[in-house]
């Protein structure tokens, strides 16, 4: 079948990437400087897709046979997945000596897994979240086992293997549930189906099992318990993509999915969104309180973070679904910076991790402890900066959608995270340093950090402006 030249442009993110792997491949066969090279092509490549996506927002089609969908919240998810992608690789460029991962293959596994994610959020079939989820875990997998010598990693490696591996068994048996009831998977006809479907339990048992398989990828309670060891294992700045461009694509797919299911009188599935969102946020940010490695307690904060995104589902309205989009926007940039900085202090052999670590930050590098308490004060959900905003959102859909309880167990949660969070600021001004290690200058991770620095406080300026493009893709 013969597509026009419309089609083309509309799924030019997709063929520049993929034109970079192959190209990316053939570097790393060929050339003996790849190392080097890799990194800042691969900035390139996500850079141009990022921000073509951007560009051509507003250009909304539905193409390959009604299989993929680009432009409008689609093409938001893109762009955040290649620009967080981007800022993961200037994260990398010196981070991974250190870290023992000078591999080229390191960079060419994000670009697949980011693939991936773009399949997910542009899908219009099951199969194509089924594709682009496969396409992004087994990348995931391996990059998390990246530096195989150290046995964190593997351990790492396999634990995200074997509980993730476990998780899409139940995507796919939702899938053939699903297709059982309705004899599709175009999400458009099962949409259609639904109101004369929900009362079939096949169906339903179908949906709760595709929820329940990305209920693991999103990691929330009781489906986290892969992510402490997974992220202390893997490398820093890796640990920061399984944060933010994994959880963002799995919301992708429930929101490309399941988002039409639940709106609407009729939302069966609320109750179980409404539990595992208080779970995950109670649990995250209560445990988070106890962790002394900075990388567990961003962890378990992941896990809160992921709760409180559910209230947009649960909520069941268009304005919780664009509080997740725009809360996944913000927490992309924030938790990025965060981990970047962690990246950039942590040392040789995995050192420099713990909290005390932190203390006098302020007097060995000032710019460090400024830019750490603005992503710290934005993943607490203070204002003005954009994590706020993000949390506002989707308390404001709880309250439209008539379960202002469980808006308020958000602030109660968030009240509690604010001890975490403000602890390693007191750290970094109010304690004296026990341990003098240096910090090694970085000058690409450093960009990447400022980067998603003013990203946030961008967020933070124009919140109103940004809700209002995405709420104008779902009315």
């Amino acid at each position: 079948m013969l597509y026009s030249i419309e089609e083309f442009y509309s799924i030019l993110p997709f063929i520049i990437l993929s034109t970079g792997i192959l190209i990316s491949v053939l570097i790393e066969m060929y050339s003996s400087k790849s190392e080097k090279i890799l990194p800042w092509f691969s900035i390139i490549i996500f850079s141009a897709a990022g921000f073509y996506s951007l560009l051509t927002v507003n250009s909304m089609s539905v193409i390959m046979q009604g299989m993929l969908q680009t432009g409008g919240i689609p093409n938001i998810f893109h762009f955040v997945f290649n620009f967080g992608a981007a800022i993961t690789c200037l994260l990398s460029v010196d981070y991974i000596k250190k870290y023992g991962a000078f591999f080229g293959e390191y960079y060419i596994l994000i670009q697949i897994s980011v693939l991936g994610m773009m399949c997910m959020a542009g899908a219009k079939d099951l199969f194509m979240i089924f594709i682009g989820l496969e396409v992004m875990s087994v990348s995931f997998y391996a990059l998390a086992g990246m530096n195989r010598k150290r046995l964190n990693a593997n351990e790492a490696s396999l634990k995200y293997f074997l509980l993730g591996a476990f998780a899409t068994g139940f995507v796919v048996y939702g899938i053939a549930l699903i297709y059982g009831a309705a004899h599709s998977t175009s999400i458009d006809v099962i949409t259609a189906s639904f109101p004369a479907m929900s009362g079939n339990v096949i169906f339903l048992a179908g949906v709760l099992l595709f929820l329940i398989g990305f209920s693991f990828k999103i990691a929330a309670f009781p489906f986290h318990m892969w992510v402490p060891d997974v992220y202390q294992g893997s490398a820093t700045t890796i640990a920061g993509l399984f944060s933010t461009g994994g959880k963002a694509a799995a919301f992708s797919a429930i929101i490309a999915s399941l988002a039409p299911l639940f709106a609407g009188s009729v939302h069966v599935f609320m109750p179980y969104l409404a539990v595992i969102s208080v779970l995950s946020m109670l649990f995250g940010s209560i445990v988070a309180i106890s962790q002394n490695n900075i990388k567990r307690m961003l962890a378990y904060s992941s896990i809160a973070h992921a709760g409180y995104m559910i209230i947009g589902l649960a909520a069941g309205n268009h304005a919780g679904i664009a509080g997740i989009v725009f809360y996944l926007t913000a927490y992309t940039f924030m938790n990025l910076g965060a981990f970047g900085i962690v990246s950039l202090i942590e040392g040789n052999g995995e050192t420099n991790l713990d909290l005390n670590s932190y203390a006098g930050l302020s007097e060995k590098n000032p710019m460090l402890a400024l830019l750490l308490s603005v992503f710290m004060f934005a993943l607490a959900g203070l204002p003005p900066f954009a994590g706020f905003f993000g949390k506002y959102y989707v308390f404001i859909s709880a309250v439209k959608g008539n379960i202002t309880w469980l808006a308020i167990v958000g602030v109660i949660s968030s009240a509690i995270s604010v001890y975490f969070y403000i602890r390693i600021v007191v750290l970094m001004y109010f304690r004296d340093s026990q341990s003098g290690f240096t910090i090694k200058n970085s000058s690409a991770g450093m960009l990447a950090v400022i980067i998603s620095f003013m990203l946030v406080i961008l967020l933070g300026i124009i919140p109103g402006s940004v809700i209002n493009l995405i709420s104008s893709f779902l009315n």
